[in-house]
């Protein structure tokens, strides 16, 4: 009976001591059960710009027009088809870049049937100084051959046309359709598209939602040279970095909070 007592009192003794651990648990200090939680931060929402109106956005572009009544794109070409190839030898590289290349070379080929007697080869040798020459020079070849086998030879007027030809997207058919052909589009390059971002004129996610934009609040008289103004604005005004306020033609329209004036 002695030893049954003893392990009643053992069991006891452990069943009390159950508590005392929870109660150790429970003792934890505050501060320091506070500090296992995971904090939340907070992340300020800012506001949306205001829209341009109407009359701010005829203003922005009668001041353009007023300063270069007649802008030109500054890819040197002979016709629309070396303007065709210029345009998709200048993905990824600079205009100055491609002329330094392409003068040589539309000077023995302006036409796609001289470009396919130069040779991929020798192709790639006249613009091995613009940025994937080696892919250029064969999308070139390809598209003269398309050129002459579905087109005579001639660079369509349709944008689905012009995008059907290797080395060509929207952007180059929007440039062919303008510069050659006189359509009032919208191409949307990398300073097109910051314009219409920083600016408010036309915010958009992708290339084409600024440029749908663009073409939906720029007046009709305006389309035909609108491109080029907005390019050469982001090229030479509203730098990707540093851009240049205080002589911006636009500076009080924009939208942009960062401005330094």
């Amino acid at each position: 009976m002695a030893k049954i007592i003893r392990s009643q009192r053992a069991s006891t003794s452990s069943v009390r001591s159950a508590p005392k651990k929870k109660a150790a648990k429970a003792a934890t200090p505050l501060s320091k059960r506070a500090a296992r939680k995971p904090t939340t931060k907070v992340v300020k929402k800012t506001a949306k710009p205001k829209p341009w109106t109407a009359e701010e956005v005829y203003e922005a572009f009668d001041r353009f027009r007023k300063a270069n009544p007649e802008p030109k794109g500054e890819l040197e070409h002979l016709n629309p088809y070396t303007l065709l190839v210029a345009v998709v030898l200048s993905a990824q590289a600079t205009d100055a870049g491609v002329n330094k290349a392409t003068r040589a070379l539309f000077a023995v080929a302006d036409a796609p049937e001289k470009m396919l007697e130069l040779g991929e080869d020798r192709v790639r040798d006249y613009i091995k100084t613009i940025g994937l020459y080696r892919n250029k020079a064969r999308n070139v070849i390809a598209l003269s051959e398309k050129l002459i086998a579905e087109f005579g030879g001639e660079v369509p007027r349709t944008r689905a046309e012009i995008e059907s030809l290797p080395g060509a997207g929207r952007k180059t058919a929007n440039v062919v359709l303008n510069m050659a052909f006189g359509e009032h589009t919208m191409a949307v390059d990398t300073h097109v598209f910051r314009v219409g971002n920083r600016t408010g004129l036309a915010p958009g996610k992708t290339p084409l939602e600024v440029e749908l934009g663009l073409e939906k609040v720029i007046p009709t008289e305006f389309m035909l040279h609108a491109h080029h103004w907005l390019i050469l604005h982001g090229r030479y005004t509203c730098l990707a970095r540093g851009p240049r306020c205080d002589v911006c033609l636009i500076n009080d329209l924009c939208r942009w909070p960062e401005k330094t004036v």
